[in-house]
């Protein structure tokens, strides 16, 4: 149920459950957790895009599911829900968005680094019309992308959020035309791929602290982070190629 797809150095995740609006069942929650494992132990991958067939992202929970008693399929023990809002990764992840991603489709959006949105896409957390509860991230993870007060509406009104607003808001990273995100999405990709892999790893994992850690945690992390790199092959390329007037060869490495 999810597709992996190698486009040069940018790995494709594709839900693909298009008659579900792809919604997250088990076998889509079992089958993105295998997709980032691969994306993890691919040498050729240096960053992945996820997507979703048919002109949908993700709808969210598949609600016959969680109506069966089959709510717990829809997690995975590394990943949680839907095999990702809870994954530890290393590489980068860009969540290219077509039509609606709402609910547990909205988290899976939110737990990617980046986000790439077709100007027809949406976003909300829905759960409260049906008195449920995001629990898969949204709550705390749509406050730090967006201003306070705007989550807050989306989380107690239910209401979506267009692209177009969300893109001002500064959620959305870029916007492309209807049936254009995926596309935009590998080239933002192909951009973080012209980079050092092992720069591009260890700057996102002080990205992220930044939001929880207090600045002598992230000093002495960037202090580490420059150690382990400075170790590598890629770190001597890179200036080497900048005094040889040339592109660099990165080899993750």
């Amino acid at each position: 149920m999810v597709r992996y797809e190698a486009h040069g150095a940018v790995a494709v995740l594709t839900i693909d459950r298009p008659a579900a609006r792809n919604a997250i069942d088990g076998s889509v929650a079992t089958g993105m957790e295998a997709a980032i494992d691969q994306l993890e132990a691919d040498g050729s991958a240096w960053l992945g895009v996820l997507t979703g067939a048919g002109g949908f992202f993700c709808a969210g929970a598949d609600l016959k599911a969680i109506s069966a008693g089959r709510g717990h399929e829809l997690r995975t023990a590394r990943g949680g829900f839907g095999g990702l809002v809870q994954r530890e990764r290393t590489k980068p992840l860009i969540a290219a968005v077509e039509g609606p991603a709402l609910a547990g489709g909205c988290e899976l959006a939110l737990a990617c680094d980046l986000i790439v949105a077709s100007r027809a896409a949406s976003f909300g957390l829905p759960e409260v019309k049906r008195s449920l509860l995001a629990a898969a991230g949204g709550l705390f993870r749509l406050p730090r992308r967006l201003p306070l007060n705007v989550a807050m509406e989306l989380a107690l009104t239910g209401d979506p959020l267009g692209a177009e607003r969300a893109h001002a808001l500064g959620l959305v990273n870029a916007l492309a035309e209807p049936g254009g995100a995926l596309p935009a999405a590998l080239a933002l990709g192909g951009r973080i791929a012209e980079n050092g892999p092992l720069a591009v790893q260890e700057s996102r994992k002080i990205v992220l602290a930044a939001t929880s850690r207090d600045d002598a945690a992230l000093w002495q992390a960037s202090f580490d982070a420059f150690a382990r790199l400075s170790e590598t092959e890629d770190f001597k390329e890179g200036p080497r190629a900048f005094i040889e007037k040339r592109r660099p060869v990165f080899k993750g490495r």
